[in-house]
């Protein structure tokens, strides 16, 4: 029962690199809001790009725990871009919550496989895994809720 950890490594570096990506897309998205309710979406943004960098530097120091080095490298920073072809120049924000939401997805996706890896083997990757899928989770849904309209209920 003994952890890979150069598997381990190698995850909590793709989490560290997922993570910088977060925090440069918040932070483009932040800057792409206009219109009377800014602040406190821009506020909102800002936020999670913030939250994403603690993030990264926590993958980054387990990493060096497990005697790694780590990445230098971010990760991908794609975007659908629909909300570039707005005809009266402002961004729908619910584009941007969906696309905030599909890597949120992304992202839970990346810290499961590390719990599986660490299961049983590493109490502190383990526990750190939970914790982020627990943050990643109650995120995810903020983002759901902000989707949907006042009207709906439990979608």
């Amino acid at each position: 029962m003994n952890l890979d950890k150069d598997k381990a490594v190698a995850l909590l570096n793709q989490i560290m690199e997922f993570e910088l990506a977060g925090v440069v897309r918040y932070t483009h998205y932040a800057l792409m809001v206009y219109g009377y309710n800014r602040i406190p979406i821009v506020e909102w943004l800002n936020k999670q790009a913030q939250e994403g960098l603690l993030h990264a530097q926590k993958a980054g120091e387990l990493v060096t725990l497990l005697g790694g080095h780590p990445s230098l490298a971010i990760g991908p920073l794609l975007e659908t871009h629909v909300h570039d072809t707005d005809l009266v120049c402002s961004v729908p924000v619910g584009d941007i919550l969906r696309e905030s939401l599909a890597y949120e997805n992304e992202a839970l996706k990346i810290y499961y496989q590390l719990l599986e890896l660490a299961q049983g083997k590493s109490v502190v990757l383990e526990d750190y895994a939970r914790g982020q899928i627990v943050a990643e989770e109650m995120h995810a849904d903020a983002v759901r809720k902000m989707l949907r309209q006042p009207c709906e209920e439990g979608k």
